[in-house]
């Protein structure tokens, strides 16, 4: 059986996108999918997360 994920698509500037990879790289806990140098589609319910890191960066 197909098993689903919810996201949601950041589109940003490719200097911010750098950065949420960067965050991403060490347990693979937001990305789903990178789709070009400005859009990533990140797990839903880590979204707030993901702010408040970026918001420390």
């Amino acid at each position: 059986m197909p098993r689903a994920i919810r996201g949601v698509l950041i589109e940003c500037d490719p200097s911010i996108k750098s950065i949420i990879v960067k965050i991403d790289s060490d347990n693979h806990d937001y990305i789903i999918e990178d789709l070009d140098e400005e859009r990533v589609v990140v797990k839903e319910n880590m979204v707030a997360q993901l702010k408040k890191k970026l918001e420390d960066v």
